[in-house]
């Protein structure tokens, strides 16, 4: 083959250019710190992280999310498990009404339960732990606390009950208050997709609201078992007007959205170049407000979990990271063989390394 002078100065244009554009793009993730389930919100001009090393909860403050990893970060502890509760896992920091509350859960094996704390400053004095009474009292982690269309909401990943323990699945159910459950509790996703197999038990956990341009609520979740690079991100839709109560009110998008391996990608999106397992992220909203998400065609910082390819993936070698993430319209998320439409379009996510 041959390229007269003209085609070959703009291959190579074209190459410098894409070259160009991934080296940038290979330097907006950044390793904030070891660890794993970053929980971030900003208040005015601070970030504050919430973190627990599994017998306490820290609140860090910086004025970026990068400085939640400097060696200098204000660390403060807000909570210690003087009542033996058990393994601490995955504090979740938000607020409501001018407080701040911290969700986690405590226990161990089957006991894991929620709990909630609060402050009137995000490092301020904490009350006591306070077991949230969701409905059923079953095994229960990850719980996160949101205000949608001026109603208050608890989503979590659980178990049907203790016999019946082989799916984490998605739970949930009315909020009074960020502390005061009320109603029952109802499933809304269930790893039974292809591309949620192959971990035992099958994991739908890390939930995550946020509300898109058009108005629509997203529960971004982590599936795959967090102990495998299979770990990703995925996405429910809910419907415009739809019941968050109501499980078929929800779109799941057809395959991972944020992951490491190819064949588990839903179709145009593509797999991590640089780090494996990407996972239970955090949007860091203003205030965790949902209802905040910038909009536009800029991107969006957000922070997640995941383990540098090449490293031996597992828990201990686990980092927060930043990236990225733009809204991508009109995403058609489509099943087969269940009540309401076969389909919905609407928002999705491009995520970024």
């Amino acid at each position: 083959m041959s390229f007269r002078p003209g085609q070959l100065a703009a291959g190579l244009l074209w190459a410098t250019l894409f070259v160009s554009f991934c080296l940038l793009d290979s330097t907006l993730a950044a390793k904030i710190r070891s660890g794993s389930d970053p929980s971030v919100i900003k208040v005015g001009a601070t970030y504050y992280s919430a973190e627990s090393d599994g017998a306490a909860i820290y609140v860090r403050a910086a004025s970026s999310l990068e400085g939640l990893g400097a060696p200098d970060v204000q660390r403060q502890q807000v909570w210690s498990d003087i009542a033996g509760l058990g393994d601490v896992w995955a504090p979740e920091i938000t607020t409501d009404l001018g407080r701040t509350f911290i969700h986690f859960s405590a226990g161990r094996d089957a006991a894991h339960r929620m709990y909630v704390i609060d402050s009137g400053s995000p490092q301020g004095i904490y009350s006591a732990e306070s077991k949230l009474a969701l409905p059923d009292d079953q095994w229960a982690i990850d719980g996160t606390f949101f205000v949608f269309e001026g109603k208050g909401w608890l989503v979590w990943s659980g178990w049907e009950s203790e016999a019946k323990n082989t799916e984490q699945s998605l739970y949930i159910c009315r909020m009074d208050s960020p502390s005061k459950p009320i109603g029952g509790r109802f499933i809304i996703s269930q790893p039974r997709e292809t591309w949620e197999q192959g971990d035992r038990p099958l994991v739908n956990e890390g939930p995550e609201a946020i509300v898109d341009p058009d108005g629509q609520l997203h529960i971004v979740y982590s599936a795959n078992g967090s102990w495998g690079s299979r770990y990703c991100l995925a996405d429910l839709r809910l419907r415009k007007g739809g019941d968050p109560k109501y499980v078929w009110d929800w779109y799941k998008s057809n395959g991972c959205l944020f992951g490491s391996h190819q064949d588990r990608m839903m179709k145009g999106w593509d797999a991590t170049l640089y780090i494996d397992g990407p996972g239970h992220h955090t949007f860091a909203l203003a205030g965790g407000d949902v209802n905040q998400s910038p909009g536009g065609s800029n991107r969006i910082p957000f922070m997640f979990h995941g383990v540098d390819k090449g490293t031996p993936y597992s828990w201990a070698n686990r980092a927060w990271y930043t990236g990225t993430f733009v809204w991508w319209s009109k995403t058609t998320y489509s099943r087969q063989n269940v009540p309401g439409d076969a389909s919905n379009t609407g928002y999705s996510f491009k995520f970024f390394e």
